[in-house]
């Protein structure tokens, strides 16, 4: 083989150097230069596809599991003549026994009168930490109900035993009348008046036409009573000129054959 044959077949086996212009071109950055892209899995790509997350609702809002003590009654809110037993826990001195006045105040030793009818025990642990908190620093109050008047209902008119009724659990217009005897002969069913105490200067009443509930066994319109609540079920008419008219004519306009 000739001498210049050899020389350059040296020359095109050698490894090429980079050009000054291909090293600068190497180290310029850029938005993806020298970032190895990671492998994106077919589940990621159908995430990003549909788009954010949609977060689930919360349970709270009755789609979910219900919530716990979302069916309880009506926390009991203090009436008068109810009996309080107030305790300080790191003041005893200031431990107390009050009853709520026909005002509804009660008195606090060395903390003057406070209004409190209408109030939950925990509304009014609330308020007499404030009344004492000019005198105590953070002082921490518990509140026990020891006595208290027994939710009630009356019954009067033309019913078979009126008076005063202790009220169980909730019970309706019909179910009181029953508990008080039920219907006199001389009741007029259709007018049955439910008085309620709205406040303490006004009184609602509502007429119930019991005669039709029964009639058409439709209890929807059968309102559950309230304590406090008063049930009165008047005379008919027929029963009031009755009372007025004389034995002995009675028989006269009762009687078919004068017809």
């Amino acid at each position: 083989m000739k001498l210049s044959s050899l020389f350059m077949l040296a020359v095109f086996a050698a490894p090429l150097k980079p050009s000054v212009t291909q090293i600068a071109n190497a180290q310029e950055p850029g938005p993806n230069r020298g970032v190895q892209e990671e492998p994106v899995s077919p589940d990621k790509k159908r995430t990003e596809s549909v788009g954010p997350a949609i977060s689930q609702p919360d349970r709270a809002d009755g789609t979910g599991n219900p919530v716990l003590g979302r069916d309880r009654r009506p926390l009991y809110r203090l009436t008068k003549s109810d009996v309080l037993e107030v305790s300080l826990t790191f003041a005893p001195e200031f431990n107390q026994t009050v009853t709520i006045q026909p005002d509804g105040y009660i008195t606090l030793k060395d903390a003057g009168h406070l209004y409190v009818e209408g109030m939950t025990a925990q509304e009014l642990e609330l308020a007499i930490r404030a009344a004492y908190s000019k005198q105590l620093h953070d002082p921490v109050v518990t509140v026990l109900l020891k006595d208290f008047e027994h939710p009630y209902f009356i019954a009067s008119g033309e019913v078979g035993r009126p008076g005063k009724y202790e009220l169980h659990g909730p019970i309706t217009v019909t179910a009181a009348v029953a508990m008080a005897g039920g219907f006199t002969q001389q009741s007029k069913h259709s007018q049955v008046v439910l008085f309620r105490r709205a406040t303490a200067s006004v009184v609602e009443a509502r007429v119930l036409n019991v005669k039709e509930m029964l009639k058409h066994r439709d209890l929807n319109e059968d309102p559950s009573l309230q304590p406090g609540d008063y049930v009165f079920v008047p005379r008919s008419l027929v029963s009031n000129i009755m009372r007025f008219m004389p034995v002995t004519s009675m028989g006269m306009y009762t009687n078919s054959a004068t017809f």
